[in-house]
Parts: C-alpha cells; structure tokens; sequence
C-alpha cells in the first residue's frame, strides 16, 4: 500500500495568534523517515501539524504497562467514511481559489495517496443556511418544472467532480432544508397555504410529488456523472427557525417514507435512506423522543430505511448508543456539528480535545459509521451566509477573502484527517484491550486490506508513551500532550 507524506507548516497561513507554536521542550519531534508504522500527529499549540512520521516494530519483548492490545475477534460497525459539507458557500469560495491552489487543497483533504482521504460528504438538496440565495429545484408550482439551478450547475456540481477525480469513490448524502414552498401548509389540520422558506408543514396532498422531486433531484446529478449514495428526507426536522427550513415529526416523516421509499424502489435508485437527521435531545421535545425507532416500529416504512442520522447541537452521543440497542439492525450515521465564535472556534488549543472526543470518538466509538461536520470551507467574514442561518459559524478551514489563498485549518479538518487518514472506508472497529486511563480516548480499526488502524488523544498535560500491539507485532510512541495521533500498519 501507499502511505502518503504530508505535513502543515505551522505558519500565518494556517495558525492564529492565539494558537501558540512554541513547542515544549519535553515534545521532541520524530524525524520524518520511513518504518512499519505510519504515524500523523496533531498538537493544539500546532507544533506538530498533521506531521507525518514513522516507527519500526519493536524487536524486544513488550513489559509497557501502557500497552493498548488490539482484539480483531471483536467487531463493530464497518464503516462508511469521514468528510465536510460541500455546501453553497463552500464550492463559491473554492471557486474563487485558483485553480491550482484549489487542486492542491483538494488533493490535501480528498486524496488517499496525497493527502488525508475524506470520503463521504453532504449536499443540500436545494438551498440550506449556506448557499447563496432561497430556493429549490421547483420553485415554480408542478413537479413538471422541477431543475437544476445555478448553485448546483455552477458551483456545486463543478467542485463535485474536482473531487471525484481526486477520489473517484466519494460517497454523497442529500439532505433538503426546505421543500418547494407550494407545497408547504400552515399546519396539518388548517391545511392552509405557507408561502415561507421558513417552518411549515408538508402538506400530504403532495407527499407524491414531493418524492418524485427526490427521484429527478437524483437522476439529475447522475446526469453529470454524480451518483448520490444516501439521503434523508429533511435537515433537522424539529427546527422550524432555519432561514430555510420545515417541521416534520415523526409520524409526518413515517407517512412521507412510504411514499419517497417506493418511488426510489420504482425509479431503480438504490440510494440509503436516513431518517431523523437532527440533534440527539430530539430538540427536548418528549413527543419526538426515539424519532426513528418510532419510524422503525411500522414494517412498511421501515423496509426503506438504512438507519439514521445524527447532530449534536442538544443533547449527548450517548443517545447514539441508546438508539443502537433499540435498533442494532438499523445503521447510525453522524451528519453535522459546527464551530463557531461561540465556543472560540478558530482556537484549535481550546477546540481539538473536545472536538476530538465529543464528535469524532464520542459518535465512532457509539455505533456511528460515518461521520460529517459542517461547511468544509467558509470565507474571512464567516461567510457567505445569510440573515436568519448562522451567521456566526466557522468552517472546517477558512480562507481569506482578500486573496481566497491564506488557509486557516480548524478543529473540525483535523479531527475528521485524523480518522479519513488511516481508516479507510469499508475499515471495521474492532475491540482493544489493555491500558486505560483519563484523558485518553481511543478507536481501532481493521481495514478491508488487512491493515491495521488506530486513532487516540492524549488529553493529559502530559507526553505518554503508549505501546500498540496486534498480537504478534508492537511499537512505542511518545504522544505529545493535547495531541491527536493516527497509526496505520501492515500486519
């Protein structure tokens, strides 16, 4: 296999002066040469910044008592991949970038061999909080008009393909802010018209149409080359103070499934569909409590139905865990958490730990198969974005919108190359036994080619030299403090 070199410089392009680059004395940097073990390591300080190295196997006998042991023989979910949103405002600033800097950072977050191997992304089906205007595929009343529109054919869809020629196996999920607004209503019993990008209801007269806009919306992607793995039927269904947005309870979504799930079976798309897609405290609303082990409970709908979909913005990953062992037949799948002003989001001091274990263990090690944060690239000004969605989010990275060339990576890009890295998709976690202590977190993994994986955060205010071993072959590292490191090794 090809293991990839690459490394950040901790630079005015891709630090802030409030993420010191200092390096502890204690912290001595492994050169960057070849072994057995391929290892990527991540400081908060960014002193280590996505830096490659490498360890030989060990020759002795292992003593360590902090030896983490890998258990192949205990297996959990497989794993369909890592990635961002490609949203609107995300393929306009790629788009402005020029070529060759956009090809670079492209390569940088979607190649396997040079770079960190994202592997699944979501789109909004019609506009979300992040694109640049209102609108959907239909906005002109009768499924018959229903078409494509310029977010899609000149940003959206351009940048898709960027991607797939850099990682031709990218899996896409869609997911609609808000349908056409001839078909909304005001409520289900009034059934009166709801001429808003904002809240309302399906209406059930046009439960029909509104799958066939699911079925030409994929049809019309695959037009260009772009297969469409997954979808699910609404973004946060709960939350009906989106700047584009629809309420719809469960029993409202139950309904619409058995009617979107048949025309994708009719229509020959064997596209996943997820259920829910919104935060783990069903927005503290107990009628909506276990929204898709409800969906689950009637047999006809949920013959369609791959699983489920997560945010984490209310509410713990502990849920994910809950809805598992209410429904371990169905898949679980995390789709969005964002950073932002609000929690110093470009501070990756204060924001990699908890990043790290709150999204990317916190859902992996609970049954997620897949994990995706919000926008992959906002500008300078947090932005585009517009009044009535989050106008005060940051991106995964950030690029100045003076020269759209100065790149601030953030939390959310490292934490998701830490896992896309080494854990390829189709990878298994598997079981580990052995050192446990607080502050270290961790996940291990078996790739489809045989090779092993491991991702872990040091949370400590220390270096801890941990030992891995598969059984028959081990290796130390000293990982840094605040540090989040990947190994992947041949058996």
């Amino acid at each position: 296999m090809t293991f990839f070199s690459l490394m950040f410089m901790s630079c005015g392009s891709c630090s802030k002066e409030n993420d010191e680059v200092n390096k502890p004395d204690d912290q001595e940097k492994p050169e960057v040469v070849g072994g057995d073990v391929t290892i990527f390591t991540t400081t908060g300080n960014r002193a280590y910044d996505f830096q490659r190295g490498a360890v030989d196997f060990s020759e002795t006998s292992n003593m360590s008592p902090t030896t983490i042991t890998l258990v192949p023989s205990v297996k959990y979910q497989k794993m369909n991949g890592f990635g961002a949103a490609i949203t609107g405002s995300s393929c306009f600033n790629l788009m402005q970038m020029e070529p060759a800097d956009r090809e670079e950072f492209l390569k940088q977050t979607f190649s396997h061999e040079e770079g960190m191997g994202y592997s699944y992304v979501r789109i909004a089906i019609g506009c979300s909080d992040f694109s640049l205007s209102e609108y959907t595929c239909c906005d002109t009343p009768g499924i018959e008009n229903f078409s494509l529109q310029s977010e899609e054919l000149d940003y959206v869809i351009p940048i898709l393909k960027e991607i797939l020629a850099i990682n031709p196996d990218l899996k896409i999920l869609g997911s609609p802010w808000t349908p056409p607004r001839w078909m909304k209503v005001n409520n289900l019993t009034d059934l009166q018209p709801f001429n808003s990008w904002t809240s309302g209801h399906l209406n059930p007269a046009y439960y029909e149409d509104y799958a066939t806009y699911f079925v030409k919306w994929i049809q019309a992607f695959a037009g260009f080359g772009i297969s469409i793995d997954a979808i699910t039927p609404q973004n946060e269904p709960l939350n009906r103070g989106n700047s584009a947005s629809l309420f719809m309870g469960w029993d409202e979504q139950l309904e619409f499934v058995k009617e979107l799930g048949p025309a994708l079976e009719e229509a020959g798309l064997e596209v996943k569909l997820y259920v829910f897609d919104h935060n783990y405290n069903y927005d503290n609303m107990s009628e909506q409590e276990d929204y898709p082990v409800n969906i689950y409970a009637d047999d006809e709908a949920s013959r369609y139905i791959a699983g489920a979909a997560y945010h984490n913005y209310g509410g713990h990953f502990s849920e994910l865990e809950d809805i598992h062992q209410k429904a371990p037949e169905k898949e679980l799948i995390f789709t969005e958490t964002s950073i932002g002003t609000w929690n110093d989001g470009q501070n990756l001091s204060k924001r990699l730990m908890d990043d790290m274990e709150q999204v990317a263990f916190g859902t992996v090690n609970n049954w997620s198969k897949a994990v995706i944060v919000w926008n992959l690239m906002l500008d300078s000004n947090r932005g585009p974005n517009r009044s009535g969605g989050c106008e005060t989010c940051y991106g995964a990275v950030d690029i100045s919108n003076d020269n759209y060339k100065t790149i601030v990576r953030n939390s959310h890009y490292y934490i998701i190359g830490h896992l896309s890295s080494v854990v390829k998709p189709g990878a298994v976690r598997i079981g580990t036994s052995g050192y446990s202590t607080d502050g270290i977190i961790y996940s291990a993994f078996e790739n489809t080619d045989g090779s092993f994986a491991l991702v872990l955060m040091n949370d400590t205010n220390d270096t801890k030299t941990i030992t891995i071993s598969d059984g028959s072959n081990h290796f130390s590292y000293p990982v840094p403090s605040n540090a989040v490191v990947s190994y992947r090794w041949n058996k």
